[in-house]
C-alpha cells in the first residue's frame, strides 16, 4: 500500500526519514470508519462469518487516498453456523498482546466479540496516541481504564496532543466541537473494549455512531486529510486487503 500501515503513521520511528505528517482528526475518524466497515463485512456480509483475530495498527494499510484496508489474515477463523457465537477453540491463538480479548485467555472460543474488543483498543490508541502496551500501563492499569478514568472533566488530558491545537476565540466553537467528537469516539472505544463480551457494541451500531460523530464534525464543510486527497475516487467497498 502506498502509505504503509497505520502503525507507521501513529508511531513513526525516530530514525525513519522522511517522517509522515500527523493524521488529523477527520482522517483518523475516516480510517476508524473504514475498519469498522471491513469488520462488519467479515462478520456479517462475506457469506462465511470470519473473525480476524489480530486487528492492530500494523495490520491496517493505507492507500494513496488514506483509505484504510484490513490485511494479514494469518490468524483469521471461520465461525461455524451450528453455534450462535462461540464456535472455534481459542487454543493456540497467537494474537498480539494488548489487543487480544480477555476472554480468549480464559479458554473461551473465538467470536466476533473478540474482534470488537480489538477494535475498541484500536480506537483508543488512534485518539490517545498511546499503545496498549505502553510502559505506563502497569499495576493493573490498562488503556481502557486510563481513558475511562479521565471522563468527563479530564478527557483532554488523554487525547493525543497532536489533535488538540490551540484555538483563538474565532475557532473556539470548532475546538469545542472537535473535543466533543473525540470524547464520543473514546466512549465508543471504551464500550467496545468492555471486558464482558455481551456488553460490547455491535459493528453496525459502531458504524452508525461513528457516522453521527463525523456528521457533527464536518457539518460546516470542514475538510480532513482524505477530503483534500480525494479528487473524485471512491473508497473500497469492503476495505479488505
Amino acid at each position: 500500500m502506498e502509505n504503509g500501515s497505520l502503525d507507521y503513521w501513529l508511531h513513526p520511528k525516530a530514525n525513519v526519514q522522511p517522517k509522515p505528517k500527523k493524521l488529523d482528526l477527520t482522517a483518523r475518524l475516516d480510517i476508524a470508519i473504514d475498519v469498522a466497515y471491513a469488520l462488519d463485512y467479515l462478520h456479517h456480509q462475506s457469506g462465511k462469518q470470519i473473525v480476524h483475530c489480530d486487528l492492530k495498527p500494523s495490520n491496517i494499510l493505507l492507500d494513496d487516498s488514506i483509505t484504510a484496508h484490513v490485511g494479514d489474515f494469518g490468524l483469521a477463523k471461520f465461525l461455524k453456523k451450528v453455534t450462535s457465537q462461540y464456535s472455534t477453540s481459542s487454543a493456540g491463538l497467537r494474537g498480539t498482546v494488548g489487543y487480544i480479548a480477555p476472554e480468549y485467555g480464559m479458554g473461551n472460543g473465538v467470536s466476533t466479540c473478540g474482534d470488537v474488543y480489538s477494535y475498541g483498543i484500536l480506537l483508543l490508541e488512534m485518539f490517545t496516541g498511546k499503545r496498549p502496551t505502553d510502559d505506563m500501563f502497569v499495576g493493573g492499569l490498562t488503556l481502557p481504564m486510563f481513558v475511562k478514568m479521565a471522563f468527563p472533566e479530564q478527557i483532554t488530558d488523554v487525547i493525543d496532543a497532536h489533535l488538540l491545537t490551540p484555538s483563538d476565540d474565532a475557532e473556539s466553537m470548532n475546538y469545542e466541537r472537535a473535543t466533543n467528537c473525540m470524547a464520543s469516539i473514546l466512549r465508543i472505544g471504551i464500550s467496545c473494549s468492555n471486558e464482558l463480551p455481551a456488553e460490547r457494541m455491535e459493528m453496525d451500531n459502531i458504524i452508525k455512531e461513528l457516522h453521527s460523530v463525523r456528521d457533527m464534525l464536518t457539518r460546516d464543510g470542514n475538510q480532513g486529510e482524505r477530503d483534500r486527497a480525494l479528487q473524485s475516487g471512491e473508497g473500497s467497498s469492503t476495505n479488505i486487503q
